[in-house]
């Protein structure tokens, strides 16, 4: 091709759209938002309030209501926490060893993402239920996992393990070992080279690790259902008691515990957004190594 011909030739940068084809592209992403996140939002909030706030109040006073909030944040709290230690300890063994079978157990992290939380909570019930052996040991001692809340902490861990571990290992590849290798050809030990080198590095994967874990956490059903047994005022989480509050046609007290949980949520959010905003330099810092 002469230089002539390449001369008549424009070029022009990917980003670079006729005008039409921007407001066309804007105005589908915008539809597609208002449609999936806030018209859901608008009507949970609506229907909790359809009634005043005097009957969304009550509703969320009741006996089971309280039950359910109490627990799902007894769960939350209990889960988060051990699921963290798990996915940092996984994540650590994968990026810094290489052994045999490495890419079989990152398969293996994102199992939960594929298995349905149903069949998960199913398994949980054929493993520690009161018919199996280790599940009836486990009754006969007063320790029972199935329909009791160790099986619901279990379950949920199981959901939300992936979350924690797949925000660290990308991070914790790219840092690669050099760091952590100096720290202890000078004499550091294994725990204060990962408290003064490792975590400070990881901390904001970390952090968002553990949020996406913590909403995660408070809004399982499928697994959470199979496993507690929906025993109601004992076991039923708020997505669970949601569910049969809304099957009892108690649209308003289902509505007020459904507000609770998306509030729950959108406070995770703003908590995650609120720290980009006071840490923005470091994390620009970060990303950029």
């Amino acid at each position: 091709m002469s230089d002539t011909t390449l001369s008549r030739i424009r070029f022009r940068s990917a980003t670079d759209e006729r005008l039409w084809v921007k407001v066309v592209l804007i105005a589908i992403a915008v539809f597609g938002i208002v449609i999936l996140v806030f018209a859901p939002l608008i009507v949970v909030f609506a229907e909790a309030l359809a009634r005043g706030w005097q009957a969304a109040l009550n509703a969320l006073g009741t006996r089971d209501a309280q039950s359910a909030i109490r627990l799902t944040l007894l769960i939350a709290a209990i889960s988060v926490p051990l699921t963290a230690v798990f996915g940092i300890a996984a994540a650590w063994f994968i990026t810094k060893f290489d052994f045999r079978g490495k890419a079989f157990l990152i398969t293996l992290i994102d199992l939960p993402f594929s298995i349905s939380p149903v069949v998960a909570g199913l398994c949980f019930v054929l493993a520690f239920g009161a018919n199996t052996a280790v599940g009836g040991w486990l009754v006969s001692h007063g320790f029972p996992i199935v329909f009791a809340l160790p099986g619901i902490v279990m379950a949920t861990m199981f959901v939300t393990f992936p979350f924690v571990a797949r925000e660290l290992i990308p991070v914790m590849v790219e840092q690669g070992r050099a760091e952590e290798e100096a720290a202890l050809t000078l004499g550091a030990s294994g725990w204060r080279v990962f408290f003064t080198v490792t975590l400070p590095n990881i901390r904001w994967a970390l952090l968002y690790g553990v949020l996406l874990c913590n909403a995660r956490a408070m809004g399982e059903f499928g697994a959470v259902a199979v496993v507690s047994g929906k025993i109601r005022g004992q076991t039923a989480t708020m997505p669970i008691t949601i569910e049969m509050m809304y099957n009892e046609y108690l649209s308003v007290a289902a509505f007020s515990l459904a507000a609770v949980l998306t509030a729950l949520a959108l406070l995770t959010l703003l908590l995650k957004t609120l720290l980009e905003l006071r840490f923005a330099d470091q994390l620009a810092a970060t990303r950029r190594h």
